[in-house]
């Protein structure tokens, strides 16, 4: 079936960079389409380390560009979608012969503090780690640290709000929808495309073609396209374990390893500490990308040399990888490549214009897409101006330092539901926990309980608003109540899934 009107701007890749763009082009008055071939942030997107960060060990490698934009996005994603991006700080030990001089780690966190436009976030600080209660977990080795300002950002729940916010600015996004072939015919793309569920392709045209598909932008080039010797991103894997809560303290820990690498320890959902990430060049599919036993090891023993108690494999409870498509800058080590982004235009408005997204990173998103709107602009023409950085994420319409406020408010017209569901719903939903919960009055109300807090309404929201078909993008993506389930409560959870799916069928 070939569709009859022309799409301005047609995206491959539900990830970030994808999202970003649509939703950015689609508020500029541009017609979009997107197609992600899997659920929404299901590749590297939702395996990162979770952070909004200027990112302090890419200034050893003298990315000060990078580092200032991060910076000055930190606060300005922050005020976008404060339910999903928060701040929080984080502690830098640091030992006498340690990787790194004290000197050189002075110098690196006062360029963060002055470089990238600093207002909400609090300054840099120095601790006594035998007086401040960041030492009780930490080996006595510690005696000084350094305490520094980032963010932690929900990454799945803001790339699918970016999603829903295009959506809702009149985009169409098509989950599960892989692109066959994109060829140019009088002067636009016609391309071809196949719903995975139902097996039904489509003929769709668009002016302008932005592969965005992250790992596989290569493969996209060589498959859809049909061009010969593509290699533009260098695939780099990180690896994280999740294991039972190490310390109390609601800041995290930057940690030096010997070898020269970085790890965080990071507070993760109430009960848990994130540990990660490694860095190591994969050259498989990224589809089949696992943790090895190297990496485990590698993590469980870099995090023992730190806390008191050591970090075991029994320890563990979930582990999650996903590989980085960095730009291959040539760098000999895999820490060392290049995070930056690049885009590259081919063809021009008589060619049917392509635009290849390499690299790029979470909390750069937002200027990635503004950039990449420069160079839509250049191929077919400007529509509207910058927009996004002022604009709130669904959901997010609240202060940035409103949270408690909002927690309270959902608490006082919910209050049936324990303290902790409030605080997951406005975490997770923000100003829309409210739509979700519509007129419940009591537990009831809410429908079946699959388990942990998880009840049919919230199931059948995100159905309805935020294209989950599987149990799987309710518990690992949507929410990470795959933590707390059972093996057997997530089968059921995905029988009921498949019989709402099939019932809309």
């Amino acid at each position: 079936m070939t569709e009859q009107a022309i799409f301005d701007v047609f995206v491959i890749g539900g990830g970030i960079n994808g999202c970003g763009i649509a939703r950015d082009a689609a508020g500029r008055g541009y017609s979009v389409a997107l197609a992600e071939m899997n659920d929404f942030a299901s590749g590297t997107s939702s395996g990162s380390t979770k952070l909004i960060h200027g990112g302090l060990r890419y200034l050893e490698h003298y990315e000060f560009r990078l580092v200032r934009e991060a910076l000055m996005e930190r606060e300005v994603l922050w005020a976008m979608a404060p339910h999903v991006i928060w701040p929080m700080r984080f502690v830098l030990p640091y030992h006498k012969g340690g990787p790194r001089p004290a000197w050189l780690i002075r110098l690196g966190l006062f360029l963060y503090d002055h470089i990238g436009g600093r207002k909400l976030l609090p300054a840099t600080a120095t601790l006594d780690m035998t007086r401040d209660p960041a030492g009780t977990p930490l080996k006595r080795l510690f005696t000084k640290a350094f305490e520094y300002s980032d963010g932690w950002v929900n990454d799945a729940r803001l790339v699918v709000l970016n999603a829903r916010d295009a959506a809702d600015r009149g985009a169409r996004i098509m989950a599960r929808t892989r692109v066959i072939s994109a060829k140019r015919d009088n002067g636009n793309w016609a391309i071809e495309t196949e719903n995975a569920a139902t097996g039904e392709r489509r003929q769709i045209r668009a002016r302008m073609l932005i592969n965005a598909a992250g790992p596989w932008v290569d493969a996209v080039l060589a498959g859809a396209l049909g061009k010969n010797d593509v290699h533009n991103v260098r695939l780099v894997q990180g690896s994280h374990i999740v294991v039972r809560k190490k310390f109390n303290d609601p800041r995290a820990y930057f940690f030096q390893n010997p070898d020269g690498r970085i790890m965080f320890a990071i507070p993760y959902e109430d009960d848990f500490t994130l540990i990660g990430t490694t860095d190591r060049d994969y050259t498989g599919s990224p589809a089949e990308v696992r943790i090895s036993d190297t990496e485990v090891d590698y993590l469980c023993k870099a995090a023992s040399e730190y806390f008191l108690e050591p970090v075991g494999k029994d320890d563990i409870v979930w582990t999650y990888s996903a590989v980085r498509p960095l730009f291959d800058d040539g760098a000999s080590k895999a820490q060392e490549a290049t995070r930056d982004y690049v885009l590259r235009v081919e063809g021009d408005r008589t060619a049917a214009p392509l635009l290849n997204v390499f690299g790029g990173k979470l909390t750069t998103y937002r200027r990635l897409s503004e950039s990449a709107l420069e160079k839509i602009g250049e191929a077919i023409g400007v529509k509207g101006a910058k927009w996004t950085a002022g604009s709130s994420l669904p959901g997010g319409d609240f202060p940035a330092k409103g949270y408690a406020d909002e927690v309270a408010r959902l608490h006082k017209n919910y209050p049936f539901l324990a303290a902790g569901h409030v605080r997951r719903l406005v975490r997770l939903y923000g100003t829309r926990a409210s739509a979700l919960l519509g007129s419940a009055s009591n537990e009831a109300a809410l429908g079946r309980r699959f388990g942990a807090d998880l009840y049919e309404a919230e199931v059948k929201w995100l159905i309805a608003e935020e294209w989950a078909r599987h149990a799987e993008d309710v518990l690992w993506r949507r929410t990470k109540l795959g933590l707390k389930l059972t093996p057997g409560e997530a089968t059921a959870l995905e029988e009921y899934m498949q019989g709402a799916a099939n019932a809309a069928a």
